[in-house]
């Protein structure tokens, strides 16, 4: 059973910086597609970021230069690293994750990235609240 849970959110002034915390059970890391959403009140969920298999990133344009994802394969967890932090990125944070392709042992590169443009992930955390003051 796929489980996902984030941690690492708080409150913190603009121009902070904080660091989320995605720890998964059931798959290892680069068997399934990984990703972070955001959603921020009375609107949308928005991707956020996504690593996909062979280790390239995709960013949504507005965090791009301030926040980077990346895996620790070793314990098994992602992280998104965010810095200079503004009021606009006050959201619930996700951590999600998607199965690979049918009768495919892990995502082919290129994969996650579209799922992420297809917002499609099949497992989402329960998220974790970050607040930026300005």
């Amino acid at each position: 059973q796929v489980q996902l849970v984030e941690s690492g959110g708080g409150s913190v002034q603009a121009g902070g910086s904080l660091r989320l915390s995605c720890a998964a059970n059931g798959f290892n890391y680069g068997t399934y597609c990984m990703g972070w959403f955001r959603q921020a009140p009375g609107k949308d969920r928005d991707g956020v970021a996504v690593i996909d298999s062979d280790g390239s990133t995709t960013y949504v344009d507005s965090v791009k230069g301030r926040f980077t994802i990346s895996v620790d394969n070793a314990k098994n967890i992602l992280y998104l690293e965010m810095n200079s932090l503004k009021p606009e990125d006050t959201a619930m944070y996700y951590c999600v994750a998607a199965r690979p392709p049918p009768g495919r042992s892990r995502p082919p590169p290129g994969y996650c990235s579209r799922r992420y443009l297809q917002q499609s992930f099949g497992y989402w955390g329960q998220g974790t609240q970050v607040t930026v003051s300005s």
